[in-house]
Order: structure tokens, then C-alpha cells, then sequence
């Protein structure tokens, strides 16, 4: 069934322009404006072009998603398949699939927000049209990632987007973003290093680098000693991107030194590439390999589960001067853990999870750097003591609908029933319940315990950071002494609206403007779509998951 009949050969067009439409748009807001598009201020000429590409991407994906075959979500749509380096059978092989298709208008839509954002709210740094420029080539890389079906295409999209958030971290953040910046691209170079030595061994050793036919043949070309070395590689890079504990801590420093853009589609979409991967390269091609691994891949992930909950609630106690961007990134480790997991069960019921995990984490995190950004703008800081103890009524009083929905996020991404957040975390926990042939029951449902542990947790840090943010600490008098007072920010005087010292009559804050209004209720009107109507969603990966734990065969 599809809503509209599209012709192949114009689905065809509407993915490449997707994945190059955002590429030729970088080359274009580094040119000079065309007299006509200048307007009075040219930065703001180049920030609109930034948005109109970003739109025209969003509306693409949408008639894409539009004329996808939702009856044969399994079979890959909207393909090109052209010679591209005939001597190493090296393919230009797009397509989408259930998998993919709901990653892709994930990436179009965050993307599209952030551009909004930016319009009315540019970080402060150099060149606008670098600014613009390094966004488009960031989505570009991440949506050709999605779609591509060739490995080495693959690598190559994976790695481009490594660039552009390195200087999005290093131009454009707040303090330590030097070293912040360094320790991201350090980190995820040295992994992509070992991952391309993996790709390269399971193309060698098939004769193919085509994820199609690597999928269909399903690791039988592939010896179990070869397709345990290619896990092993290709799973260390696609780790550090997830990033799976021991290896995320150059997250929490990224997304602290990260302006609020950069944070939303860092967690909102880059993290989703190291997932995706798993799913897309490793439990078809390498299976047997991935058995072998499963084990150990699910004790890496109940531990970051345990490990992000325990780091968020001791950034959240009082006292412990813990930043709420920060806090926000350790709960993405907990959150990819699950996501990890469902793929570890290398079952149906647990990769949906994990995907549907994936899509729920993009919306909900993304909305929670959105808002903050909004408080640290505000406040001009984001640290949990002074929001908690300096602010008077705090944002319930201060910024009702700001509170509110902050208070909304935080019961979203602790897998409150009726939101997205919850199908994904229930799904992963089934799937270990009851893990694929050959994995040990007991030990999954172990570490099944141990993530639905991490489940309490993750409450209990989530609603302490809504009674210290939304709702305050009561002072024991008020008003405050001189010494007691707010401190200023770092960058001179409060400005007007926001938060200064308080005083026996509190001040209002500015609450959601129009424009932040416009760029995060998509992502809390989703959050609840796909907490009450989850089978939109797992209509789409249920068949593709099914082929591709099978064999290529539906």
C-alpha cells in the first residue's frame, strides 16, 4: 500500500536529491548572495538559505515516505545502482527500506528545526555561511548514511560527518570546547581506523562490497573466524559512535561544549549511525560472528545503562555543581545501552526495540537540548545549583510552559507509558527475556534485570532534575542575603527578562517564544504519537527486521 503512486524513477530522484541536495547547498551558502536574495542583512540572507534547503530536504523525505510501498517494507525502494570504481566493485547503491526510512526523516526533520532555530537564534561564533555550510554537509553525511547499501560508501558517509561537528564543537561552543572538539575526533577517528580494516576484510573475503548481496548470502561465504574478526573491528568503530560504555567519554564533554544546535543533532542523529550500522553490516552479514559477541556486547550495555543512570544522579544531587547538558549526555548512554542490548538478543522483538529506541531517544533528547539551551540562555548557565537554589519560583513560576514542557521531556526519556519513550525500553527487555537460538537465557535475563534496574534509575534522576529545575529549593528565608544572591554569567549582566539575583518579589522569565514554539512542538507532538500509535513504527521494521535476521529471506 502506498498513500500516493509514485513512479519508481521519480523515488529514485527524491533520494539522491536528499543525500546531495544538502552537499550542493553547503557549495552555495559560501558564495556570494545573488543580488536579489541579500536582502538588508546577509547574514540573515544565508541563515534563511540554510532553512529553505533544510525545508526542501524535510519536504522530499515526507513525499519519499509518502510513496514508500508500506506493504513491502522489507524490500529495498527508491534504488540506484551505478558503477562507480569498477576495479574494486565499488558501487554509487542507494536504497531505503522500513529500517532506514524513518532514520532518514528523522535526520531531515531534526535538521530542518535546528535551521529554524538558528535563524532566530545563532550562536555566538565567526562566519554565519560557515556556520550554514558545516550544518548541510553534517546532514548530508548523516542522511547518506542511512542510505547508502554499499560498505564502502558507507565508511565514507560515516566519516564525513566527523569534520563539520568537530568545528560546529570547536568555533561555535561554549568553555572547553578546544578540547572537547579534539577528544571527539580523536576518539572517533581511531575507531573508524579499525572499522574500515573490518570492512575491507568482509568485502576481500566475499567479493562483494554490496550490503544487499552481503545480507542475502548471510555470513555463508564468510568463514565464522573471518565474520568474528570483522565483528570485532567493525563493531569497535560503530561502538565509539554509539557510543557504548567504556568507550563514550568523549560525549558528555562534546555535548557540554556543544552549542544547543550542535547538541540536538549530535544526539538527535550522529549517535543513530553507530546503532544503525550494527544492525544494517553486522547481524546480517556477520551472524555467526555476532553470536559469539552477543554476551559480551550486552554486558558492555547494561553496565552503561547502570553507569549513566548512577553518573546523572550524582551530577543531579545537591551540592555536586553538576551542568544539566552534561547530565542530559550520560543519560544518552544509558539510553543507546538499551539500544545495544535489543541488538545483542539478536531476536525480532529485540532489534525493534532497539530501533524503535533509537527513533524515541532522537526525539526526546533532541527536544531535551533544545530546551537546555532555552534555561541556559536564560539564566546564562546551565548549572543544577544555581538553577535549582538562586531562582526564586524557579520555571513553573518563573516560565510556566518552559517548566512544562521540560517536566514533559524529562517523563519522556524515563519511559513513561503513552510516550515514545517506553515501547522501545519494554521491547529491548523482552528480547532478552527470551535471546535468539544459541545465547544463554539465563545470562540474558540477567542482564535483563539489570536493565530494568537501570530503568528505576533513570526515574528517580529524571524527576529530581524536575523538582530542583521546575520546581526550586526552598531557601531557608528569602529574601536572599547579598552573598547568597544569584551570580552573574560569565559574559557581563543578566539582560532583561532573565534571571538576576532574587528578591521577595521574583521576576518573570521570557517563556517559549514563537520560534521555539515552532521548532520543538514537532518533537513533542511525535513523542506522543509514537508513545499511543507505536505500530506506526514497528509496522515499518518488523518485516525488514524479520528479512534480515533471516537471511535476506521474508
Amino acid at each position: 500500500m502506498t498513500v500516493i503512486d509514485i513512479s519508481p524513477s521519480v523515488m529514485q530522484f527524491l533520494l539522491a536529491f536528499i543525500v546531495v541536495a544538502p552537499l550542493l547547498g553547503a557549495v552555495a551558502a559560501l558564495l556570494p548572495a545573488p543580488p536579489g536574495l541579500k536582502g538588508r542583512n546577509p547574514d540573515q540572507a544565508v541563515l534563511r538559505h540554510g532553512v529553505t534547503v533544510t525545508g526542501a530536504v524535510l519536504i522530499a523525505a515526507i513525499v519519499l515516505a509518502i510513496g514508500f510501498d508500506h506493504d513491502h517494507p522489507a524490500t529495498m525502494q527508491a534504488t540506484t545502482d551505478i558503477s562507480w570504481i569498477p576495479a574494486l566493485d565499488v558501487r554509487i547503491h542507494l536504497g531505503i527500506d522500513g529500517i532506514s526510512l524513518p532514520l532518514l526523516l528523522l535526520t531531515a526533520l531534526l535538521t530542518f528545526l535546528c535551521a529554524l532555530y538558528s535563524y532566530f537564534k545563532l550562536p555566538a561564533g565567526p562566519s554565519p555561511k560557515a556556520f550554514v555550510a558545516l550544518v548541510l554537509v553534517l546532514e548530508s553525511g548523516t542522511l547518506a548514511t542511512f542510505a547508502v547499501l554499499d560498505l564502502l560508501l558507507f565508511f565514507l558517509a560515516f566519516e564525513m560527518v566527523l569534520i563539520p561537528m568537530y568545528f560546529l564543537i570547536n568555533r561555535w561552543g561554549g568553555d572547553q570546547r578546544q578540547a572537547a572538539a579534539w577528544k571527539f575526533i580523536l576518539y572517533t577517528l581511531l575507531g573508524s581506523v579499525v572499522m574500515l580494516l573490518g570492512l575491507l576484510l568482509i568485502g576481500l573475503k566475499s567479493g562483494t562490497f554490496d550490503m544487499v548481496a552481503l545480507a542475502t548470502d548471510n555470513g555463508r561465504g564468510l568463514t565464522t573466524s573471518v565474520q568474528v574478526i570483522a565483528v570485532l573491528a567493525i563493531g569497535l568503530g560503530l561502538a565509539v559512535k554509539t557510543p557504548m560504555w567504556p568507550l563514550h567519554s568523549w560525549l558528555p564533554d562534546a555535548h557540554t561544549a556543544a552549542p544547543t544546535v550542535g547538541s540536538v543533532l549530535l544526539a538527535g542523529v550522529l549517535l543513530k549511525m553507530g546503532t544503525y550500522g550494527f544492525v544494517r553490516i553486522l547481524l546480517p552479514v556477520a551472524p555467526d560472528g555476532m553470536r559469539t559477541f552477543a554476551p559480551y556486547l550486552a554486558a558492555f550495555a547494561v553496565v552503561g545503562i547502570v553507569y549513566g543512570s548512577l553518573a546523572c544522579l550524582a551530577l543531579a544531587r545537591t551540592g555536586a555543581k553538576g551542568d544539566l547538558k552534561r547530565l542530559i549526555a550520560y543519560s544518552s548512554v544509558g539510553h543507546m545501552g538499551f539500544v545495544l542490548l535489543g541488538i545483542a538478543t539478536m531476536t525480532p522483538t529485540g532489534v525493534n526495540g532497539a530501533l524503535f529506541a533509537n527513533i524515541a531517544h532522537g526525539l526526546i533528547t533532541g527536544l531535551l537540548f533544545f530546551l537546555v539551551g532555552a534555561v541556559k540562555d536564560r539564566y546564562g548557565t546551565a548549572d543544577l545549583d544555581t538553577l535549582a537554589g538562586a531562582t526564586g519560583a524557579a520555571l513553573y513560576g518563573r516560565a510556566p510552559r518552559l517548566g512544562a514542557l521540560l517536566a514533559f521531556a524529562a517523563v519522556a526519556s524515563l519511559g513513561l507509558p503513552g510516550l515514545a519513550g517506553f515501547w522501545g525500553e519494554m521491547l529491548t527487555l523482552f528480547g532478552a527475556y527470551s535471546p535468539a537460538e544459541g545465547l544463554s537465557r539465563p545470562v540474558f535475563r540477567t542482564f535483563m534485570a539489570i536493565g530494568a534496574f537501570g530503568t528505576l534509575l533513570t526515574a528517580a534522576y529524571m524527576l529530581i532534575v524536575v523538582r530542583r529545575v521546575c520546581m526550586g529549593e526552598h531557601a531557608p528565608h528569602s529574601p536572599l542575603s547579598p552573598d547568597e544572591q544569584a551570580p552573574q554569567p560569565a559574559d557581563g549582566p543578566v539582560p532583561s527578562g532573565a534571571a538576576g539575583p532574587r528578591t521577595a518579589t521574583t521576576p518573570q522569565l521570557a517563556d517559549i517564544q514563537t520560534y521555539e514554539a515552532a521548532a520543538w512542538t514537532p518533537l513533542a507532538a511525535l513523542t506522543v504519537l509514537a508513545g499511543l500509535w507505536p505500530a506506526v513504527l514497528l509496522g515499518l521494521t518488523d518485516p525488514a527486521v524479520q528479512k534480515l535476521l533471516a537471511g535476506g529471506k521474508s
